[in-house]
């Protein structure tokens, strides 16, 4: 009763936050209208400079002053113009590095404390202004004791505090829509909710997000298109990050990129590429890829930064996708509609034929535009809205995914307006499913599964001997033949294991082989 009082009140002064900014209506929007409509009376008004402010101006304002984790909803939906409206995302766009940045002071403090050292004894220098200022920490160039250049990334102060109060006011209002509004369950807030809580957790170890920058660094080694900057252990803590410092034009300045020489069409596809590569080949995509996280070389490679936020599909969830997208390139919405059923999105109960219905008329108006026209990103969107007719689950995992991909496609139109998204993606993806779906791959995976099974019978014999033992210990006895059989066989599993494993073997070589001939 007193976390509710205490979540209470701390939504009464949210609301007079969005009040004095012109935006009470935001409550709306999460199923809190009703206490907007009851507390405008007692709210103050907005000032009269506010009214001068475009909307997402004010939303801007006001949900950097209510606090970290708001801030964050608002980088969100910066990135989805599809819903906001492109000069209300353009606004938003302020709270991704653009907030108001901490002394330099405090960055020394942090430094000193994180490594019980002088920063004297690892930098020489640290830029006094920041290069960036987010709503969880921010960066700012320096240069180390044996003189190499990095960029420090340093957490705001009692950041972790803040969240985990706002965390429990949006897990207290998760719980309650819950239990109040049946319709909401589908979309689990809660879960929703516990994802974030797990995502800012993450965000605020830097140890963690310096080894996203090592695990996507390996995975694009011997790629010279595609580059992360090296983090430096030695000056990585839980709330300090040092990665090396990198050069290269910013990917939204277009003038500046056709003045280097920079071959646009060129750097879009590379952009799709990568992105593509990251989602389907490895299951580990970087989540956060606007135009301030993405640098472009003079030789025209892209090169990543802040990678606080990424993105995780397992295999299962990569077959899905890249099926759903070929089966809506192909217009085979009923291979459309299967892939949910198979995949255990859509219920069981629900009617294919009818779903394979909405599928067509989700997907015949999207494919029928021009080609340069259509966007991946905001028809996955669609479909993921479509969906709630047929009781389907939200999908947390897609959701970051889809966010990317509207951030991606915005970027690679910013840079090429005539680019074809479908186009670039068709080649990747069917090579994807290609190597992973195709009869070698499945006749890999098959051997996989039963060399797994056999190396688990000398254990299944174990625990059948112990049974035996067990049940003559409570009066229960099998045929002495029986017995024998089990026992005088257990030995034999180990060689036949291995002559299967031979077969397999040779059973894939030539398949693959025959695939290649």
């Amino acid at each position: 009763m007193l976390a509710s009082l205490r979540h209470i009140v701390r939504l009464i002064r949210l609301a007079r936050i969005l009040a004095r900014h012109g935006t009470l209506d935001l409550l709306g929007l999460v199923g809190l209208g009703a206490l907007a409509k009851a507390l405008r009376p007692i709210l103050p008004k907005p000032a009269p400079a506010i009214a001068t402010l475009r909307r997402g101006q004010r939303i801007a304002a006001a949900l950097q002053e209510m606090g970290p984790a708001f801030i964050k909803f608002g980088q969100t939906w910066s990135t989805r113009a599809d819903l906001v409206g492109e000069e209300v995302a353009e606004d938003l766009a302020m709270l991704r590095d653009r907030l108001p940045p901490f002394p330099v002071e405090e960055t020394r403090r942090a430094i000193e404390q994180a490594f019980s050292r002088p920063v004297a004894d690892l930098f020489q220098s640290i830029d006094a202004v920041p290069v960036a200022a987010a709503s969880i920490a921010q960066v700012h160039f320096a240069v180390t004791s044996d003189g190499r250049e990095v960029a420090i990334k340093v957490l705001r102060p009692a950041i972790e505090q803040a969240f985990r109060r706002d965390i429990a006011l949006f897990a207290w209002l998760a719980r309650l829509a819950e239990r109040t509004q049946p319709g909401m369950r589908r979309l689990r807030p809660v879960d929703v909710v516990k994802r974030f809580s797990d995502g800012t957790e993450r965000e605020m170890d830097l140890t963690l997000e310096a080894a996203a920058a090592s695990e996507l660094a390996d995975n694009f080694r011997d790629d010279p298109l595609y580059l992360v900057p090296a983090v430096d252990w030695s000056r990585t803590a839980t709330r300090v990050l040092t990665l090396e410092r990198v050069h290269g034009l910013n990917i939204a300045d277009r003038p500046g990129l056709i003045a280097a020489g920079i071959d646009l069409e060129a750097l879009v596809t590379n952009l799709l590429r990568v992105f593509l590569l990251q989602v389907f080949r490895d299951g580990f995509f970087h989540g956060d890829m606007h135009p301030g996280n993405l640098l472009v070389r003079d030789d025209g490679a892209l090169v990543a930064v802040d990678f606080g936020i990424m993105g995780r599909l397992d295999l299962p969830s990569r077959r899905y996708l890249a099926e759903l997208m070929l089966a809506f390139l192909r217009r085979d919405y009923v291979r459309a509609a299967e892939i949910h059923f198979e995949a255990g999105y859509v219920p069981a109960d629900q009617s294919l034929a009818a779903f394979a219905q909405a599928c067509r008329a989700m997907g015949e108006p999207v494919l029928g535009r021009p080609a340069n026209e259509i966007s991946i990103a905001r028809f996955l969107a669609q479909l993921l809205r479509t969906t709630e007719r047929f009781k389907m689950e939200t999908q947390p995992q897609l959701l970051l995914l889809q966010k990317t991909m509207v951030v991606v496609e915005g970027v690679a139109r910013s840079i090429e307006p005539s680019v074809v998204f479908w186009e670039k993606a068709e080649p990747v993806i069917a090579e994807w499913i290609r190597d992973n779906l195709g009869p070698v791959r499945q006749a890999a995976d098959g051997a996989r599964r039963a060399l797994a099974a056999l190396r688990r019978l000398p254990g299944l014999v174990d625990e059948a001997e112990g049974l035996l033992a067990e049940s003559r210990r409570n009066g229960l006895r099998l045929h002495p033949e029986t017995v024998q059989a089990l026992s005088s066989q257990r030995r034999p599993y180990r060689s036949i294991e291995v002559v299967l494993a031979m077969i397999a073997g040779a059973a894939l070589l030539a398949l693959g082989y025959c695939a290649g001939g």
